[in-house]
């Protein structure tokens, strides 16, 4: 089965110009790898459903020395988890991959971060005393995985930060994002891209969503309140359930911020999501960490004690907060047209259905070249 198109290739009217790949790759140096880990029971088969993973973002790539880049944090609801949230916060950096995976695997993926980097970089923890703190970000895939089966390992860690690559971004059921759910339909991974300038200097800003929130009445694509005219097959009123959802939000851009600068520019993502109809609900973990690449990275085996850094101009942030706010909205979306619908055999006994791209756009009144 080939790829499902994506929101601009059915017409959806986004606004912005995306990079290249529409994805958080276009930020020159950032790579993306998954491991998808789905193993689907027969029906009256006792064994576990399992349908999970790890997403893997490397924001100078994997073969890039431990360094810091300036970053920033946002929490919209705080029903979920990212480590090294404090640190960045306190002192606006991060030195390491980021990895996002399910609730109950954060331990591990944590663990084997720490393994992969070590093993990675020798030369760098050979110093005594050398230690890193990892980005791990989780949402809850519950309903559609045996999340207390503990299924991610330190291999699938390593396999999803090993094939991290530039260039296209695979979305929907890949990575963490195969267990997730968006507004009741399939969700998952979803990503997106902004080009723009400032002061004549072009700028690209991209967005990896890990979507897994929302109730379907709430839901709405570019104006349109889809899940009022799209009501059949919501996951959450099949089994009358309040929403146990999140939603985490990784934006990488090379315009040269600074962490003050990043955590505003995460919080823009909340903007991303609301058009989209969200409310954070009290269920939600909704935690949005952006980061630049734009100033050389810091050696840390030899960081001198001043350091020169650029930094946009705070009265020229607008561009870049509209790009986050767009390009959030459209990963989200995008998720939602990438999921495939899963397999009726799991633990709480409901089908995850796939948007239907000619429903969604009949009811958005939009017409298609097929």
């Amino acid at each position: 089965m080939g790829a499902k198109k994506r929101g601009r290739e059915l017409g959806l009217p986004f606004p912005g110009e995306p990079g290249a790949h529409n994805a958080i790759t276009d930020v020159p140096g950032v790579e993306v790898g998954f491991k998808t880990i789905t193993k689907n029971k027969s029906p009256g088969d006792r064994g576990p459903w399992v349908q999970t993973g790890v997403t893997a973002i490397l924001p100078r790539g994997r073969d890039a020395s431990p360094a810091y880049l300036y970053a920033g944090i946002h929490s919209l609801n705080g029903n979920g988890e990212m480590t090294g949230s404090h640190w960045i916060n306190d002192a606006g950096y991060f030195v390491s991959p980021i990895c996002i995976t399910n609730t109950h695997s954060v331990g591990m993926t944590h663990h084997a971060v720490l393994k992969w980097m070590i093993k990675k970089h020798p030369d760098f923890f050979a110093q005594r005393g050398r230690f890193v703190m990892p980005v791990v970000a989780e949402t809850y895939d519950g309903l559609l995985n045996d999340i207390n089966g503990l299924h991610v390992t330190e291999a699938d860690v390593f396999d999803a930060l090993d094939g991290a690559a530039s260039g296209a971004v695979a979305e929907g059921n890949v990575g963490g994002g195969n267990g997730m759910l968006t507004y009741e339909f399939k969700g998952g991974t979803g990503v997106s891209s902004r080009v723009f300038q400032i002061d004549g200097r072009p700028c690209t800003l991209g967005v990896l969503v890990q979507s897994n929130f929302g109730k379907r009445r709430d839901f709405v694509v570019c104006g349109v309140p889809v899940g009022e005219l799209m009501p059949d097959g919501a996951v959450l009123d099949q089994i009358n359930q309040q929403e146990l959802g999140s939603i985490i939000v990784i934006i990488a851009t090379d315009a040269p911020l600074m962490p003050s600068q990043l955590s505003r520019v995460a919080k823009r993502a909340s903007l991303g999501l609301a058009r989209t109809g969200a409310l954070a609900a009290n269920g939600s973990g909704d935690i949005f960490l952006a980061f630049s690449t734009a100033n050389e990275a810091i050696d840390l085996t030899k960081a001198s004690a001043i350091r020169e850094v650029k930094a946009v101009e705070d009265d020229r942030l607008d561009e870049v907060y509209r790009a986050a706010r767009d390009a959030t909205e459209e990963a989200i979306i995008n998720a939602l047209l990438a999921a495939e619908t899963s397999a009726s055999v799991n633990p709480k006994g409901v089908t995850a259905h796939a948007i239907d791209h000619d429903r969604l756009l009949e009811v958005m009144g939009i017409r298609t070249k097929r």
